[in-house]
């Protein structure tokens, strides 16, 4: 499943870029997420300074593990990714467009609740030492998605870019790629600016137990993501949500499964949607783990503290 250290990791690549910095590597960010998440917030006492954690890094024989602070860092910026399908890009982010279609290269962007402001405003503390254990190691591979939501004072949240791919992805990589596409390369948006950085909350859904049913309706809400594919007018049509869109929207099945051929392109009668040629439907799982700006930072401040600074970028 995804954690906290995987959005952290989104944060890290997508604020790296927009500075000009290398950015840490995934590993890097998974252990100093979770030696900042072991340190109780309100115990002066056990806090630990940057030459303290720099003791505590060093192995039995006294060797530091990351000599002379020379951390990992992660990938570059990736080359550009192919665009994807959809409409001109919005001078108003706040608004998500309710259709897009699958680029040939499997990568494809899922649409955000429009009511996803019934969810939690940011929590500003730290995550609970129960989210430090990872059930995921970094060096796996997944389908991945990574979301940006835009959020509010009021905590209203607005989909501000969402890209992820279906073929297994190594996490190091995967993770900070699509980061970056989501935020630059989602076409029914503007690429997200410096300025909106502090405004954002990122999600990471891995994908697991992809299953191919026979009953469109063979799936639960809240559970299964569905990815369809259909013939229309004599072209091929598909299009995906993730498992946390049709329970945020409050649709039924039914609902979905309109919703999501209408996003795919189909513009026929909604109650002829079960007549369309070759449909086929593949449910999947994947958990959303999300992380507001606030938290990030916090973060990044503390592991500055420690030593780990930016490094600027020629």
């Amino acid at each position: 499943m995804a954690t906290f250290a995987h959005c952290a990791y989104c944060f890290e690549s997508l604020s790296a870029s927009l500075e000009r910095r290398q950015p840490l590597g995934l590993s890097n960010v998974e252990a100093l997420w979770d030696k900042y998440n072991s340190v109780p917030e309100n115990d002066e006492d056990s806090r630990i300074d940057s030459e303290e954690a720099s003791l505590q890094m060093q192995d039995e024989d006294g060797d530091l593990e990351m000599e002379d602070r020379s951390v990992e860092l992660g990938p570059p910026r990736p080359a550009a990714i192919s665009r994807l399908l959809a409409p001109s890009p919005s001078s108003a982010p706040s608004t998500p467009s309710s259709r897009s279609t699958t680029s040939s290269r499997t990568e494809t962007s899922s649409a955000s609740s429009k009511n996803s402001s019934r969810t939690s405003i940011f929590s500003f503390g730290r995550r609970s030492n129960r989210h430090a254990n990872h059930t995921v190691s970094s060096i796996e591979s997944f389908p991945l998605f990574v979301t940006w939501n835009a959020v509010s004072r009021s905590g209203n949240k607005s989909l501000r870019g969402c890209i992820g791919t279906f073929e297994e992805q190594d996490l190091g990589k995967g993770l900070a790629s699509y980061a970056l596409t989501s935020a630059f390369e989602d076409t029914r948006f503007l690429p997200i600016t410096l300025r909106e950085l502090p405004a954002l909350e990122c999600g990471v859904t891995l994908l697991t137990n992809f299953e191919s049913v026979s009953d469109p309706m063979s799936w639960d809400i809240g559970k299964h993501g569905l990815r369809i594919s259909f013939n229309y007018h004599g072209r091929r049509y598909g299009a995906t949500y993730l498992p946390d869109v049709a329970k945020e929207q409050g649709w039924t099945k039914e609902e979905t499964m309109v919703s999501l051929m209408r996003k795919a392109g189909w513009t026929g009668r909604k109650d002829d949607w079960t007549k369309v040629d070759g449909l086929q439907v593949i449910r999947y799982q994947g958990k959303k783990e999300q992380l507001g700006y606030q938290e990030w930072r916090d973060w990044r401040d503390w592991v500055e503290e420690q030593g780990f600074g930016p490094s600027l970028l020629n």
